[in-house]
């Protein structure tokens, strides 16, 4: 052990300390580093875990990638393409793609006895992944597409509250369908209606999806747009890694050719990713501050060290030690206080975010925020960083208060005793 870390040690325990009137700043400031570090870890596991929780009900309903006709047709029922497509077989053998589904839309409106209310009923098939819709399941579950086609849909609980609608009741819905000749001539448009019976409830938070979106079977989309069986509105495609979906979303619009376009969730939902985005911004901010509450709490501990140990610090010159050696044996010491303000910071932050993760304690209002309770996303590298630039931030700071030893001459120091 060297002499700095004996001496440095000593003076930690008590040992010969002159007064005490170091004890009640150095605790404080090691619960400011404790509190600081606490709120960072906080503040980052919360909105990680709000980011992650919105984009995975976007995702769950839109898929990552979206193909559709390249056309300025920006509503519900575009121009069809052919699901026979030469660039699938390269798609499905990208590594990075987790899962590749055809989907149909049109739009309708459900009509009851007392209300109506327009909604975009989305045809799925036999491919799509139910994996999301049954975390969301409030009653009933998914249909399955078979042989026949299925009458069965699933609807969101907001429809299902407003229209007084429940599971496996038989509602219509009306459609405005074009008819043409056997050469393909338009004849008229008329309004046409439908049976449907509810095969399940669903309920996401998000309202601008809950409150429009039914999933039928594709078939029954494809019969009201007069499509072909092989007739779609698109491709909806899942990969596995969000943080490639940039890449990845550029690489299929360039394999797809003309006359498609490939759109990321991102690209199809600008407004809503950018909100998210922001709250990174909120984060740095909250970070910084936090830090640099922390150094200026360790800041003033070090400088009333020093000086309570003014006396100390002229009888180690008077007996040969130099500058550097006597700024370790206090950098020694704060780098000790703020590891013990880490790890207290450590147990209150870890600990109140696991409590929120298993237990929920702390809700929000789902018409607002979309979730009913506050999210958390602890990832263990994201602790480690914070602990780590948190430590070497505040050491840094140190540095140059702890060159005041330099100032600091035996015959002065020793006389001021």
């Amino acid at each position: 052990m060297s002499i700095e870390r004996f001496i440095a040690k000593r003076i930690l325990s008590g040992s010969g300390a002159s007064n005490q009137l170091s004890r009640p700043i150095v605790r404080i400031s090691v619960l400011g580093i404790a509190l600081g570090l606490a709120v960072m870890i906080l503040a980052v596991a919360v909105v990680t875990g709000f980011q992650n929780e919105i984009k995975a009900k976007l995702i769950g309903f839109n898929s990552h990638i979206q193909i559709s006709n390249y056309d300025n047709n920006t509503s519900a029922e575009p121009k069809p393409i052919s699901k026979i497509q030469p660039f699938l077989s390269d798609i499905k053998s990208n590594p990075d793609i987790n899962h590749i589904s055809v989907y149909a839309t049109k739009n309708g409106i459900i009509k009851t006895q007392t209300d109506n209310e327009g909604v975009l009923l989305k045809g799925v098939s036999s491919d799509y992944n139910w994996d999301f819709l049954n975390k969301n399941f409030v009653q009933g579950k998914s249909f399955t597409v078979e042989d026949t086609v299925s009458k069965n849909i699933v609807i969101s609980k907001y429809l299902s509250d407003k229209l007084n609608l429940k599971l496996n009741d038989k509602m219509i819905i009306y459609f405005i369908v074009d008819r043409f000749d056997s050469v393909g001539t338009k004849l008229r448009t008329e309004t046409t209606g439908k049976d449907f019976y509810i095969s399940g409830i669903y309920e996401t938070g998000l309202e601008e999806i809950d409150r429009v979106l039914v999933l039928t079977d594709i078939r029954r989309i494809q019969k009201m747009n007069g499509w072909r069986e092989d007739e779609v509105a698109g491709f909806e495609i899942a990969i596995k890694d969000y943080k490639k979906i940039d890449d990845i979303g550029y690489d299929v619009d360039k394999l797809i050719g003309q006359g498609l376009v490939a759109l990321t969730i991102k690209q199809t939902n600008p407004s809503i990713f950018s909100w998210l985005d922001m709250m990174d911004i909120n984060v740095i901010m909250i970070l910084v501050m936090m830090v640099i509450v922390a150094g200026i709490n360790m800041i003033s501990a070090l400088l009333i060290l020093i000086l309570e140990r003014t006396n100390m610090i002229g009888i180690l010159k008077a007996l040969g030690a130099n500058n550097g050696s006597v700024q370790k044996i206090f950098l020694y010491n704060a780098v000790y206080l703020i590891g013990k303000g880490l790890l207290l910071g450590n147990i209150f932050g870890i600990g109140i975010a696991l409590l929120q993760q298993y237990f929920g304690i702390f809700t929000l209002d789902e018409k607002i925020y979309y979730i009913s309770q506050i999210p958390i996303n602890l990832n263990v590298m994201d602790v480690l960083l914070l602990n780590a630039g948190t430590l070497i931030c505040c050491v840094l700071m140190l540095i140059v208060p702890s060159f005041i030893v330099s100032k600091i001459t035996p015959v002065k120091a020793i006389r001021f005793s």
